[in-house]
């Protein structure tokens, strides 16, 4: 049986070299994948950049009725100039969102308990391959709970997925589940990052936390991460920052875009660090010049 503490010796991450199998593709970790699986990556993580921002607004799929979501057909079409990628649910892309736009899409295909069961790590595949063709999905998000109750059921969901995704090439978005008792460290996100993309994942979803240089090292797919609860504007640009100063290839700012006073503005500043290179200070001094008269 394998030792749970690990070898006894010093890790070595390496976090000052680049990814070695990087190839002529922007993507991490994707130089040896299809044509098919390329093409899909290029329209969630741009060529120029290599980056991405994401903008989830999958909530309510356990949630409901979500504050700063309750007219999707409203504020999507304003939001999506400013994003890479759309993550969301069938249900919500096909009410609510013109297939006349460009972005990504990020389908969610698990489901599970509402916000009325104290129990969310126990999901299931709720959306068929075919469907996720039909919607010409660029990836299909898969909600993985490491470490909880739900683990064993939560991998073989995402197994499911990814075999399905390689048929049909189209690559699969893991999300590392943290739920409210579970750590949230250098040494969870290194397990959980790790598992995800040795599981055949394209693409992890993640948080960030300290030691993050060596998470991003470990993990030989592209991470993207979550912005997490509603921050002050300030604060979550500065979250931006670090993350993309730390490797991650971009951000998912649900949450704190849609959520913010001025939400087109906040996703234009994020955009700011994501891809054009400006630092938290800059973004947000063009946040506040931007919203100065409406604040």
């Amino acid at each position: 049986m394998a030792d749970k503490e690990g070898i006894k010796v010093a890790k070595d991450y390496h976090v000052e070299e680049p990814f070695a199998n990087q190839g002529d593709f922007h993507v991490k970790g994707a130089n040896s994948l299809d044509w098919g699986m390329k093409k899909h990556l290029s329209r969630i993580f741009d060529p120029k950049t290599g980056r991405t921002v994401m903008f989830a607004f999958d909530h309510g799929y356990f949630m409901g009725s979500t504050s700063g979501l309750e007219r999707l057909d409203l504020v999507i079409p304003k939001l999506a100039p400013h994003v890479d990628v759309l993550m969301a649910t069938r249900g919500a892309l096909r009410t609510c969102v013109p297939a006349s736009l460009p972005n990504g899409i990020a389908l969610r295909v698990t489901s599970g308990s509402s916000m009325l069961n104290d129990d969310l790590s126990h999901e299931v595949v709720a959306v068929e391959i075919e469907d996720a063709i039909r919607m010409n999905a660029d990836c299909m998000a898969v909600q993985t709970f490491i470490g909880a109750d739900g683990q064993l059921s939560s991998i073989d969901n995402l197994s499911r997925v990814i075999n399905a995704g390689f048929r049909y090439s189209i690559p699969t978005l893991g999300v590392v589940a943290v739920g409210k008792e579970m750590e949230r460290t250098d040494r969870f996100f290194k397990l959980a990052t790790r598992i995800l993309a040795e599981m055949g994942c394209q693409i992890v979803k993640t948080y960030y936390c300290d030691n993050f240089e060596e998470v991003v090292a470990a993990c030989p797919v592209p991470l993207v991460i979550a912005g997490g609860k509603k921050l002050p504007e300030k604060e979550a640009l500065t979250l931006a920052y670090r993350v993309i100063q730390g490797g991650a290839a971009g951000v998912d700012m649900g949450r704190n875009i849609f959520q913010s006073v001025h939400p087109v503005e906040m996703a234009q500043a994020v955009r700011k660090i994501v891809h054009e290179g400006a630092t938290d200070a800059e973004a947000y001094a063009w946040y506040e010049e931007m919203t100065a008269d409406r604040s």
